[in-house]
């Protein structure tokens, strides 16, 4: 197993003992991501959080030279889920195309930061 772990996530690496994804095999898995900023706060617009999530998962693909394109399968977690599926829906759609990944979509009460609405959790086929 070999630990991907962006720059500015390396923090939350050495304080939580959290990996940001993890290559095992031919995949890579990665853990939940929120939409936080490197000073691990979180926007109040819902909207802004789900894009930051987006933005940071890219990232995270990106330290293996993969894109959205190599995702194979996506486990979202909502606070709200009935509130915020079509934003979030509307939000996904700018980062995944067809042919998309498996998807499931679970209601939740609460994430692990305080005023988080949205975890992203997504599996990528190495190339």
């Amino acid at each position: 197993m070999k630990v991907v772990i962006p720059e500015w996530m390396r923090p939350i690496y050495a304080n939580f003992h959290y990996a940001p994804a993890v290559i095992v095999g031919d995949q890579l898995r990665c853990s939940g991501m929120i939409g936080i900023q490197p000073d691990l706060s979180v926007p109040a617009d819902p909207t802004e959080q789900i894009t930051l999530a987006f933005d940071n998962l890219r990232g995270l693909l990106g330290e293996v030279g993969l894109t959205f394109a190599d995702v194979v399968e996506m486990t979202t977690y909502h606070v709200g889920l009935s509130e915020q599926i079509d934003r979030f829906v509307a939000v996904k759609d700018t980062y995944v195309s067809a042919p998309y990944p498996a998807w499931t979509a679970v209601g939740i009460s609460e994430l692990a930061i305080p005023g988080a609405v949205v975890e992203i959790r997504i599996t990528a086929q190495l190339s």
